[in-house]
Formats: C-alpha cells, sequence, structure tokens
C-alpha cells in the first residue's frame, strides 16, 4: 500500500470512529445504553484500526485489545499500551451488548447501565484521542 494511500485510509476509519462515538453519545442520551456501549466498542475498534492502515497493514479482527497490542509498528504500539485497560473493558461489549442470547435469560436493555455506557464512551474517547495524537 501506497504511503498516500495508507494516509488515506487511516484518515477514512478515524472520521467513522468519530461519528461512531458521537451515535453512542446521542445512544446514551436517549437512554439506549446497551447500543451506546457497542457504538463505543465499535467507535475504539476502528480508531485503533486507523493505525493500523496509517502503517499500511490491513488489520483483521475485533478485539481492541489485540489490535492495540498487536499494532505493527513498534513505536506507535509503545504509544498506545496506555490505552490497554481502556481497550480490555470495550472488548466486553462486543457480542454482548447486541444479542439477548449473549447473557443468561436477560436481555442487553436490561442489563447494560448509564454508568456503563458513560464509562464506555470515556474510554473510547481515550483511546480516539490517543489515535489522534499519532496521525496528527
Amino acid at each position: 500500500m501506497s504511503e498516500e494511500k495508507a494516509e488515506y485510509e487511516a484518515q477514512r476509519w478515524l472520521r467513522q470512529a468519530q461519528d461512531d462515538w458521537e451515535a453512542a453519545h446521542i445512544l446514551y442520551t436517549g437512554g439506549k445504553y446497551a447500543q451506546a456501549c457497542f457504538l463505543s466498542q465499535q467507535a475504539a475498534e476502528k480508531a485503533v484500526k486507523a493505525i493500523w492502515y496509517a502503517v499500511g497493514v490491513a488489520p483483521w479482527g475485533h478485539s481492541v485489545l489485540r489490535l492495540v497490542r498487536e499494532v505493527p509498528d513498534e513505536t506507535l504500539g509503545a504509544r498506545l499500551k496506555e490505552c490497554e485497560g481502556a481497550a480490555a473493558f470495550l472488548d466486553q461489549f462486543y457480542v454482548p451488548t447486541r444479542y439477548p442470547n449473549g447473557l443468561p435469560d436477560l436481555t442487553p436493555s436490561e442489563v447494560y447501565r448509564a454508568e456503563d455506557a458513560q464509562r464506555g464512551l470515556k474510554e473510547a474517547s481515550r483511546l480516539i484521542q490517543a489515535v489522534e495524537g499519532l496521525l496528527a
């Protein structure tokens, strides 16, 4: 992948991450906490994938923690290491926030609360800001 194409893809993924975060915030203010949690995870995942694209590597997978830990550039990876806690927190929102069979006998809307969505937004914002700084 050319350097120009890598930068273009990185910026596209970062823009989508920012848009997902904004949508998660709207869902949070509307009381849709499970959906806000899921979109917070998606925002962080896409932000970290932007780093991968920036170095010319197409990322694979959905674990934010794995994507952070395996950034294919040592320098960028070391700078994202401080976000591992945020990434691990957000990974728990990938499946059970969406499917009723992801939780025993309950639906996501019965389980996820405002404080879950609020922290999800905070942690996703932390990752997005870190990526913005790295791509600047």
